[in-house]
């Protein structure tokens, strides 16, 4: 079984010359961030998360987490350890504000560093991943008092942080949920109800978890409208801010899953719990959907950072496993399975798709940046508008990649893949969640057609499209020939966002799923080719060694994904456009 080793030297790539992070110090809150210190900074993450992190993956997955009969939850040997050498050495706290004792680095070097977490051991790095987006939304929406009260240690990882959203009637219907807020005389309420799905809802690696609740408070009307949201710690704290008395509430069970095993999924009843309403009542969903929003981005990456495991560990495999002959090899000796075109053409779609993934992410990532930091508040809308616009294509998109790159680690392992002893099962269980969480995929396409495609009658999509173009058309030389693909999928993509814009209702939900596949790989097949560029021009001024190797592999994959990958997607426009005729003639019966 492979161990991880964060591909820094992609990443710091992608950082440098296709997301350009350097164009952040024009940004106040980043002045002191020197684009050349950032290949030292991965070096030293992944050297953490490999050495303390990665080790606990398996071990995480066969132990599992467990809920004692007391109603506490004990995780797999290693994590708590693992833990505590994380909250130690920061890097959960790297992309925080250094108000709350952040480190105050843009949110993209922070996904960098999650990343490689989230290849480090998926399952754990989901602790850190609800916390984080639980301080978002208690810095945008909570008062400073709580603030002050809550935020500082929940950016050090001394507290954890839940989402309490999901309830056995209320799933993707939010709205649904019946839980209640009753106002105490002290002016907190008394939180009465049941959630379900709550990631790390309970665990023994930290001293407090602060779950944020979605609930009803007396005469809210129904649906999503009548939803406010509350503090409802595990404990209560003391008057010096400290975790006191036990709050009336409790993790019931742990849910038997699929993969995650590591990540405790926990029901949790609340009876009369200790509550603190966040903003005023009834704003609930404005204030969970900034949770929301972060927490896709960080969904998405787990399409990326688990398909980057898996190719590593079916990289390996492919050269330690012996089959079959190849010209030149004497009768009945086997060679390496990578020498066979089939396996290269498996692990170059891995490696492709990884590399195409990476690049929308961290771009998704910078516009949040520029969404929160930019100068001018035209730079910032800008920036907030390419965020909407991405976030649906990177977790639907780099999820459902999730699913089909690591069932790729596992055919390349053949039956050994099957046997779980190799490891490659683990990555295709635990990845199978992010299509689901943080809102399905559908309803990512669904989010996609209907709110994002429409912004400015389809311009902000639009604009996007125009940029990957003049990517395409920039290539030049060697690189001519990956020019027309790339331009035949924005034109592909222009006529179908048409198509979409005019025919709404069932006609263009029934396309939404296939046009967000369609737009996602063009998009991102600009991005390499921005890559491709910087890379042919560095070769061509004479890089040597090992950075030359790196470059023209990226030439390398960047023509497979663009010249056979992008191509492939075009068929999806009958799909797109086809309209809901047959769909709706469809009688599924059991």
């Amino acid at each position: 079984m492979s161990n991880y080793s964060a591909p820094v030297q992609d990443m710091d790539f992608v950082l440098q010359h296709i997301v350009n992070v350097g164009q952040l110090q024009a940004h106040d809150a980043f002045g002191h961030v020197d684009p050349a210190d950032m290949a030292g900074l991965l070096d030293e993450a992944g050297r953490f998360f490999s050495e303390v992190v990665a080790p606990t993956n398996r071990t995480g997955d066969i132990q599992g987490s467990q809920r004692n009969p007391d109603g506490t939850v004990t995780t797999p040997d290693g994590i708590a350890e693992a833990y505590q050498k994380l909250v130690e050495a920061g890097w959960g706290a790297i992309a925080f504000d250094p108000e709350y004792g952040g480190g105050g680095f843009p949110i993209v070097i922070g996904l960098a560093v999650q990343e490689m977490l989230t290849s480090a051991n998926m399952g754990f790095s989901l602790c850190p991943l609800l916390t984080q987006g639980a301080v978002h939304l208690l810095a945008e929406h909570a008062s400073e008092e709580q603030k002050l009260t809550w935020v500082p240690k929940m950016v050090s990882g001394e507290w954890t942080g839940t989402m309490n959203l999901t309830e056995p009637q209320a799933g993707s219907d939010v709205g649904a949920l019946t839980a209640k807020a009753v106002r105490n005389d002290d002016g907190s309420y008394a939180i009465t109800g049941q959630k379900i799905f709550i990631t790390w809802g309970d665990h023994d690696v930290a001293e407090n978890i602060v779950h944020l609740v979605l609930a009803r408070t007396a005469d809210a009307p129904p649906g999503t409208k009548g939803i406010s949201v509350f503090i409802v710690p595990k404990f209560l704290l003391n008057d010096d801010g400290t975790p006191g008395e036990a709050n009336s509430l409790e993790c019931v069970s742990l849910e038997h899953k699929l993969g995650i095993h590591c990540s405790p999924t926990a029901v949790m009843a609340f009876e009369g719990a200790t509550g603190y309403l966040i903003g005023e009542e009834q704003t609930g969903m404005r204030s969970m959907f900034t949770m929301m929003n972060s927490a896709r981005l960080s969904v998405g990456l787990e399409g990326l950072a688990v398909a980057e495991r898996a190719y590593q560990l079916a990289v390996q495999y492919s050269f330690d496993r012996t089959q079959g002959g190849r010209p030149g090899l004497a009768k009945g000796e086997a060679a390496p399975i990578v020498e066979h075109p089939d396996v290269r053409r498996m692990l170059i779609t891995m490696k492709a798709y990884i590399e195409a993934m990476r690049a929308l992410c961290y771009l998704n990532a910078k516009a949040m940046d520029d969404a929160h930091h930019a100068a001018d508040a035209e730079a910032r809308a800008a920036g907030q508008e390419l965020a909407e616009v991405l976030t649906p294509l990177s977790k639907a998109w780099c999820t459902d990649l999730g699913n089909e790159l690591t069932s790729l680690g596992v055919q390349v392992h053949g039956g050994m893949g099957f046997v779980e002893e190799t490891g490659a099962a683990q990555h295709y269980r635990d990845i199978r969640i992010g299509a689901i969480y943080e809102g399905t995929n559908g309803i990512q396409a669904i989010d996609l057609i209907g709110r994002k495609l429409p912004i400015r009658d389809g311009a902000a999509v639009g604009e996007l499209l125009d940029q990957t173009q003049a990517y395409a058309e920039a290539l030049g030389g060697d690189l001519a020939s990956l020019t027309k693909p790339l331009v035949d999928g924005v034109s592909a993509c222009r006529e179908s966002s048409a198509w979409l814009l005019t025919n709404r209702g069932d006609a263009a939900l029934a396309g939404a799923t296939p046009y967000l596949r369609l737009l996602s790989t063009v998009v991102a097949g600009g991005l390499m080719a921005k890559g491709a560029a910087v890379a042919h021009a560095e070769l061509t001024d004479g890089a040597t060694g090992d950075r030359a190797e790196f470059l023209s592999q990226k030439i390398v994959t960047t023509s497979f994904f663009i010249e056979q990958l992008v191509p492939a997607q075009l068929g999806l426009m009958p799909s797109i456009m086809s309209g809901n005729d047959v769909l709706a003639n469809f009688h599924p019966v059991v």
